[in-house]
């Protein structure tokens, strides 16, 4: 099996969670309603402690400890897709991000479920449960808010045209994909691409919005090989202040 492949799978993995787990985290306080600031609270502080498991199977295969990878590398060496990495926005772009990124998570941890790779498959099995939890509260949210008022639909509308291109990047393959798909760590971002496309067409076929047609959509790609927005490395520094002044600190 190769440990360079499944090494960057999990770092992309564990990078997604933890950038948007933070970009959640500044809705603490802010939210529209108390039930959505205590909702997305807790959902960052999910991804975080996702990102940690996963940074801790790194640990396993030799990479640094979490805390260190989590807080130390710059933008160019982090492997998230730049849709985790935007800024929170009104709140209809975030509840759009976390439809479309939850929903693809979810079915990601699905299909690991059967990994080769033995740690990832056990982790994937706790996780989904955690998942599942994200994906009711957003696809409930995105069905009342897209069939309520003329507003509402016309900004989850605006946002969702606006989220799609940064959508499609999640999948980026990597390059090692065949490889992950052929010793049986992961059956590819292609499938799961489809399957996310399948299953977001159904909730919005729900609702009073259209999905545009992917086919006319041009995926943002670059973040799963280190090229990111101007927005990732202010939340970086941002993100790792307490490790610097004290690196002994404890997630």
């Amino acid at each position: 099996m190769n440990e360079l492949a499944i090494k960057e799978l999990l770092y992309k993995m564990a990078d997604d969670q933890l950038i948007l787990g933070h970009r959640n985290s500044e809705w603490t306080g802010f939210g529209p309603l108390l039930e959505e600031d205590i909702a997305f609270s807790s959902m960052a502080q999910d991804k975080v402690g996702q990102s940690y498991a996963l940074y801790t199977i790194l640990h396993s295969l030799g990479e640094q400890e979490p805390d260190t990878v989590a807080f130390t590398r710059n933008a160019e060496q982090f492997h998230n897709s730049i849709f985790t990495e935007l800024p929170n926005g009104e709140y209809d772009f975030s509840l759009i991000r976390h439809f479309l990124y939850d929903t693809a998570e979810i079915m990601r941890f699905d299909m690991l479920t059967e990994s080769s790779f033995q740690p990832l498959a056990e982790l994937a099995v706790k996780v989904r449960a955690e998942l599942r939890y994200h994906t009711l509260h957003a696809n409930t949210w995105v069905k009342q808010l897209g069939s309520a008022t003329e507003e509402s639909v016309v900004r989850l509308q605006k946002s969702l045209e606006h989220a799609l291109p940064y959508a499609l990047g999640m999948f980026e393959e990597s390059p090692y994909e065949q490889e992950l798909i052929d010793s049986g760590v992961f059956a590819g971002e292609k499938q799961l691409q489809e399957k996310w496309l399948e299953k977001i067409s159904a909730i919005i076929n729900e609702t009073r919005l259209q999905l545009p047609d992917l086919n006319t959509v041009q995926p943002v790609l670059g973040g799963r090989i280190g090229k990111h927005s101007e927005h990732l490395q202010p939340l970086l520094n941002e993100m790792s202040e307490v490790f610097r002044i004290d690196p002994t600190a404890e997630w």
